[in-house]
Parts: C-alpha cells; sequence; structure tokens
C-alpha cells in the first residue's frame, strides 16, 4: 500500500479535517483542509507569495479564470471573492480536494461562482482570461510540463497566467523552458526562494 500524495484521486488515508485561517488584500478567510490534500496544515508560503505580489483581479474583472490544481480552494475562493462578477474553474485531480474546495465555496456564499471540476470535465470551448497555480512540481518534469502543454493553450488571447514555484525546485529552469515553448514571460517578484511568474502570448 502507497503512501497518499496531494496528486492522488483518491486518498485512501482518514480525512482528519481541520481549518486553515489567512488574510489576503485585507479579507479573512478560514477554510476546511484535510489530510491527503496539499498544504493540509496551513497556507502553502508559494501560494502565500503569488496570492501577495501576483496582480489579483478587481471586482470589475469578467473572467472567467481557472485555478490549476485547486487543493482545497484558497486560490478560487481568494479569486471570486476579488472578481465578484466572475466565474472560477477550480480543478484538481485530488478528489478530496475537489469536495472541500466545493465545501468552502459554499461556506463563504460563492458556490454560484466557483465551480470544482475534475480536468476532464471542464468543457473544451472555454478560454480563460486568467489562469492561476501554485502547480505540481512533485509529479515530476515531463507530467508538470505536459499539464502545462494543455492548460496553457487554453488562455484567451490576451489572457495572462500566474504561476509561483521554489527557486530550488526548478522555477528557473520552468521559466526558461517557457520562454523556449514561445510564451512570454516576466518573473515578476522573488520572495522567501519562491519564483512568481507572469505568462502571456
Amino acid at each position: 500500500m502507497t503512501a497518499d500524495h496531494y496528486f492522488s484521486a483518491e486518498p485512501g488515508s482518514p480525512a482528519r479535517e481541520r481549518e486553515v485561517e489567512f488574510r489576503v488584500a485585507g479579507r479573512d478567510y478560514t477554510l476546511t483542509t484535510a489530510a491527503g490534500v496539499f498544504s493540509a496544515d496551513r497556507l502553502d508560503p508559494g501560494t502565500a507569495v503569488l496570492l501577495r505580489k501576483a496582480d489579483l483581479p478587481g471586482p470589475g474583472a469578467a473572467g472567467p479564470f481557472l485555478d490549476l490544481g485547486c487543493g482545497y480552494g484558497p486560490i478560487a475562493c481568494v479569486l471570486a471573492g476579488a472578481a465578484t462578477a466572475a466565474t472560477v474553474w477550480a480543478v484538481d485531480v485530488n478528489a478530496r480536494a475537489r469536495e472541500l474546495a466545493a465545501g468552502n465555496a459554499r461556506r463563504l456564499g460563492l458556490a454560484d461562482r466557483v465551480r470544482v471540476a475534475d480536468p476532464d470535465d471542464v468543457p473544451a470551448g472555454i478560454e480563460f482570461a486568467e489562469i492561476w497555480s501554485n502547480p505540481p512540481i512533485h509529479v515530476g518534469k515531463a507530467e508538470l510540463h505536459a499539464l502545462l502543454r494543455r492548460w496553457l493553450p487554453r488562455l484567451a488571447p490576451d489572457g495572462v497566467a500566474w504561476l509561483v514555484v521554489g527557486r530550488n525546485l526548478g522555477g528557473d529552469s520552468l521559466h526558461r523552458w517557457l520562454v523556449e515553448q514561445g510564451w512570454t514571460v516576466e518573473r515578476r517578484a522573488s520572495q522567501k526562494g519562491f519564483r512568481v511568474l507572469r505568462v502571456a502570448r
């Protein structure tokens, strides 16, 4: 029997739910997490840097947005809270993470605009104004590149993606690879060992 990873489709470990509290852009959030999902005990430091250093959408932003690898939903909930008219797709392979993300959106009154889905259930025709991700580096380079090749082309022509990657986990090499793939990449911030990358066509 293998141990669960946050990218396991069906975690087998007991959930052991708990709450995580954090503050972004002047708003307090309390979200439920559980074992078997990414960063279950706190807001991941990389996610915290991303939400602090990237450009959050304004209230009038229309979306739609994508939270790629949503976990229990902190990025999706912040995006939906900031852009009060936009739809946010929260996508994860982990069924427990999706259940938590949907529950957190409901508790925050965002369930009508946060659509939690398995990656294969996102309608093919949707183009995203923004993609946000703290991508799953530990799946391996080949899988990570395949993930980004799948989703980045779904940006709208003037869309932008915001990624956060640990410098010691290959943030700079990912930057170079994205440029090699034809994307325009700007390192927007470097803080606490994390790179925040702005990616556009």
